[in-house]
């Protein structure tokens, strides 16, 4: 018994696209022509290249990158373990319940307020991106295991197929797509979410707290340089870790 598990990624993104709204941007700022309102991409660019020299500026990008995929990391394994107990506890199903609908319901500044009470802010973006990135991967992974088709699990019990390959070539295969399509929509969620956590806990040498600086100072050439360096870290990120799963699926996959 061997079922595919690889997913294909169709999500490109074209150079002239971007081109095309780049454009728009620079068209933009010369109608409005008041660069404190909208920086033009010249002027965001090279206030970027100079932001690239400083150490200050990697010291930031470590920072914030190491506590988010801290917790979209956590996120997708206290998902995926909760989601495998759900499926065959209905008790815990039960009980987990409550929790994952009051976190999708509650707004994320709730969230971040609501936890500077009992967090560091060095570590809020950690619990933050952790508890936005739990319900997705949850949800996802629960409904993959429940939409295994009877058919398939009776045919196992049938050939007395053992546990190790049942998780192998069927639960596996199975949830695999729910798990990439979970890891897809929370790897961006993720970034925004821990971001916003950082702008109001402002930990120190963080993105959001330089964020926050050009904010309070009205450095339009600031704040659209960082936000472009969020846009970038968060893509690669999204698009490395998806890579990574689909590289794990096809050698799986070739066992």
């Amino acid at each position: 018994m061997k079922t595919s598990i690889i997913v294909k990624n169709n999500n490109k993104i074209s150079l002239w696209a971007v081109v095309f709204w780049v454009l728009v941007w620079q068209i933009g700022s010369v109608i409005i022509s008041q660069e404190i309102l909208l920086v033009s991409p010249i002027s965001t660019f090279q206030r970027l290249s100079e932001l690239i020299l400083e150490i200050d500026f990697w010291k930031a990008i470590l920072f914030s990158f190491s506590k988010i995929t801290t917790g979209f990391l956590l996120a997708l394994i206290f998902g995926s373990i909760f989601a495998i107990f759900s499926s065959y506890i209905k008790k815990f199903n039960q009980l987990i319940e409550p929790l994952i609908l009051v976190i999708q319901a509650i707004p994320v500044a709730s969230f971040i307020i609501l936890s500077l009470i009992w967090i560091p802010t060095k570590n809020l973006s950690i619990f933050i991106s952790f508890l936005m990135v739990l319900p997705i991967v949850y949800r996802n992974i629960l409904d993959g295991i429940n939409n295994i088709p009877k058919e398939i699990k009776e045919m196992a019990d049938l050939f007395k197929i053992s546990k190790a390959k049942r998780i192998r070539y069927i639960y596996l295969s199975q949830v695999a797509p729910y798990l990439r399509s979970a890891c897809s929509v929370s790897l961006g969620l993720c970034w925004k979410s821990g971001i916003a956590a950082e702008v109001i806990g402002l930990p120190k040498n963080s993105i959001g707290e330089n964020l926050y600086q050009a904010k309070i100072f009205l450095d339009t050439k600031d704040l659209f340089a960082w936000t472009i360096v969020i846009i970038v870290i968060s893509i690669l990120f999204q698009r490395i870790f998806l890579r990574i799963i689909d590289r794990i699926l096809i050698k799986m996959e070739r066992i």
